[in-house]
């Protein structure tokens, strides 16, 4: 049977649960550190989630991938905040998880879209889906004019970064720091930029 699928903006709250789910599988192992009970992280993820800043696969009505981003006006996880966290997982548990996760924000600057990951279901990997996400990313923010699209890709993913450099990102700066690899889950990353000037689609 003929799968139908679509890539379309943002998501209805009713697949909340499936998009905690990709998250957690894609990323569970670098926040793990903030919140070290999995539970917990999906529950948050689940209350954080603003889905207008998103581009979704939908694969038979079913979400099979998710691509976030970050603008001056908001981001896929933009519900998360100090309070919620606080409330969720207590005081001590609670600042813990806020200092960690202070470390691992990054500044949205003008002008430019700063992607917050893609997730895959694992059923679907090897797809194109991942691609196609990127690519749609691409689009939204040459729509809206944006001069350029950030990202930054941890050390141990060679796949993603080979992704975005046959995308035509570019390494703008590695940054290296083994002595915080207990705590991040990762000893360096290199943020890649897309820039539009040399755009020739």
């Amino acid at each position: 049977m003929m799968e139908h699928t679509k890539i379309e903006r943002g998501w209805d709250l009713s697949h909340v649960g499936k998009v905690a789910e990709l998250y957690e599988m894609a990323f569970g192992a670098k926040f793990a550190t903030a919140i070290n009970c999995q539970q917990s992280r999906v529950l948050i993820l689940a209350k954080s989630f603003v889905p207008s800043f998103s581009y979704v696969v939908m694969v038979d009505d079913k979400i099979a991938g998710i691509a976030g981003f970050h603008t001056n006006e908001g981001s896929l996880t933009g519900g998360l905040s100090f309070a919620g966290l606080i409330e969720l997982l207590g005081v001590v548990k609670g600042v813990k998880a806020a200092l960690i996760f202070g470390l691992l924000e990054r500044q949205v600057k003008e002008h430019e879209l700063l992607m917050d990951g893609i997730a895959v279901d694992e059923q679907f990997r090897g797809s194109g889906y991942g691609s196609q996400l990127l690519d749609a990313i691409i689009e939204h923010a040459k729509n809206n004019g944006y001069k350029s699209v950030r990202l930054d890709v941890i050390d141990s993913n060679t796949r993603a970064k080979k992704l975005y450099e046959s995308k035509g990102f570019v390494a703008t700066q590695t940054e290296y720091f083994p002595y915080l690899k207990w705590l991040l889950g990762f000893s360096g990353s290199t943020t890649m930029v897309y820039h539009f000037e040399n755009d020739e689609r």
